[in-house]
């Protein structure tokens, strides 16, 4: 579904990513870990075409890119890319002006050129699926984080991309409207839809991803299966950081 082949990018001197491979199947789960700086929200946003790399390869379901850092990538590869992701932002990044349900059908309209009448039967679904289709009219701002992180979702679910993008989902969340998010995307895995979610969260990782990465300094430290790497961790850099996410969540054993 997914490969990344020796990806860098740098931002001026700056390198945030080193050499990056890896590879998810489709129906897998995966979390990236890592402190803040290592490299996880770049790598998601490189997947997306948010960023561009300077070097190295990217395939996403049947489109591949080659990268080079005096090659522009055409609208029409950047097109070929996105239209298997969808991205679920930290900040919700709602539009502010438009309903709930607007929301959640801007794109399938205005990029899409769906009519609106399917488009709102689309969303329908997606805001009942996620748990919040009475709030359809409300404006965002009247939303908790939690209710706007689930709104987030249904938009990035609706024009049904192959790979759901999470750049660290519950973290402006409190414990209790976190629990909302976790729940929904521990839904969506059970139906088999593959992610790639960068987070801090280990009850978000231990419970929802079946695999986990974990980044240190723009590179892959280890790869493993999420139980395996939080409770028997190889490399000493990655049990010192599980150690402070179990801190972060007393009672969770990984």
């Amino acid at each position: 579904m997914i490969r990344v082949e020796k990806l860098h990018k740098s931002f001026g001197e700056h390198r945030v990513l080193s050499g990056i491979d890896l590879t998810l199947k489709a129906g897998s789960v995966t979390a990236l870990i890592g402190p803040s700086g290592s490299g996880k929200s770049t790598l998601l946003r490189c997947i997306n075409l948010l960023e561009v790399p300077d070097d190295g390869a990217l395939s996403v379901g049947d489109a591949r890119i080659e990268f080079r850092r005096d090659r522009r990538l055409a609208h029409a590869e950047i097109a070929a890319v996105r239209k298997h992701t969808g991205m679920v932002f930290q900040n919700f990044q709602l539009f502010p002006h438009l309903s709930v349900i607007d929301n959640v059908t801007e794109g399938l309209v205005t990029v899409l050129k769906w009519n609106k009448d399917r488009a709102r039967e689309r969303a329908a679904m997606l805001l009942a699926k996620v748990g919040i289709a009475q709030k359809a009219d409300a404006w965002p701002s009247t939303l908790s984080g939690g209710q706007q992180q689930r709104v987030a979702i249904a938009r990035a679910l609706a024009p049904s991309p192959e790979v759901l993008l999470c750049d660290e989902p519950t973290s402006a969340l409190d414990p209790e409207l976190s629990a909302e998010v976790v729940d929904v995307l521990r839904q969506l895995a059970l139906e088999g839809t593959t992610m790639l979610m960068a987070t801090h969260d280990l009850r978000l990782a231990a419970s929802v991803a079946h695999d986990a990465v974990f980044l240190m300094d723009g590179e892959i430290v280890e790869a493993a299966p999420s139980q395996a790497l939080f409770s028997r961790p190889r490399d000493a850099r990655t049990a010192r950081f599980v150690s402070t996410l179990a801190q972060a969540a007393p009672g969770l054993q990984a």
